[in-house]
């Protein structure tokens, strides 16, 4: 596909620190927090990897948050709670956004795409003279299709361009198979002039070439190459030394 101009709906992610009582609280005393300052946004793709724990999840739920999604997930038009279970980051997060506004936009989260799903359900049951919100993603049930078909039938279906996507552990359900063709999907919607922010383990998703990624430590917040990311080496000495792992590993 060809590329249009890449689309920067979000320029920048800031903390307000002045705002924040104390860092010895949660979310706040997460490492992602305690060493946010500013966080600037590439035009197509950002990518956040860092240990579990570090605060990546809940930086991407806090920036969904700010810009109007639903802290479980879908688009700004959900407003359904399951458990009342996000953080109060989103309060002292500043974001700093370009002139033009997306057409779309989709908060992702792997974790809660069941209560989504039982959400259109809901809403679809209930008479209305437009049609059910469940055409947009295939006209099939998501609940009669297993997590991994859901998720294809959102990228496929529900995702239109020109749109703002932030996507939390997105490979969760996926086969490395499936995790090549959710990054074309992904190209696709970048050539659309989509924005992405995606928080991941996935070294076949950090591959994408014209992205940034950021590494979140204990101590740091730091952009890094793809080749640099303890994802890529890992995978690499294991898929390459794996007999001699193993033996180290079950020793």
């Amino acid at each position: 596909m060809k590329a249009l101009d890449a689309q920067h709906y979000l320029l920048t992610v800031s903390l307000r620190r002045e705002a924040i009582e104390s860092f010895d609280t949660y979310p706040f005393s997460l490492p992602v927090v305690r060493n946010l300052k500013s966080l600037e946004l590439h035009p197509k793709v950002t990518f956040l990897v860092g240990e579990n724990g570090t605060g990546k999840s809940t930086l991407l739920e806090a920036l969904a948050v700010a810009c109007g999604y639903n802290p479980e997930g879908g688009t700004r038009n959900f407003a359904f709670e399951t458990r009342a279970s996000h953080s109060p980051l989103h309060q002292a997060l500043t974001v700093s956004r370009s002139l033009k506004r997306p057409r779309d936009g989709f908060f992702l989260r792997a974790e809660s795409f069941f209560n989504l799903a039982t959400e259109i359900e809901r809403l679809d049951a209930e008479p209305a003279p437009s049609p059910p919100i469940i055409d947009s993603y295939g006209g099939r049930s998501l609940h009669e299709q297993s997590h991994g078909e859901s998720f294809f039938a959102l990228l496929m279906e529900r995702l239109s361009g020109q749109g703002l996507y932030l996507f939390d552990e997105p490979e969760a359900a996926l086969s490395p198979t499936r995790q090549l063709s959710a990054l074309a999907r992904i190209h696709d919607l970048v050539c659309m002039r989509s924005q992405f922010i995606i928080a991941t383990h996935s070294p076949i998703l950090l591959a994408y070439p014209d992205a940034w990624i950021y590494s979140l430590t204990e101590d740091a917040i730091e952009r890094v190459a793809y080749t640099d990311t303890e994802h890529y080496a890992v995978t690499r000495s294991f898929l390459n030394k794996h007999e001699q792992m193993l033996k180290e590993l079950l020793a």
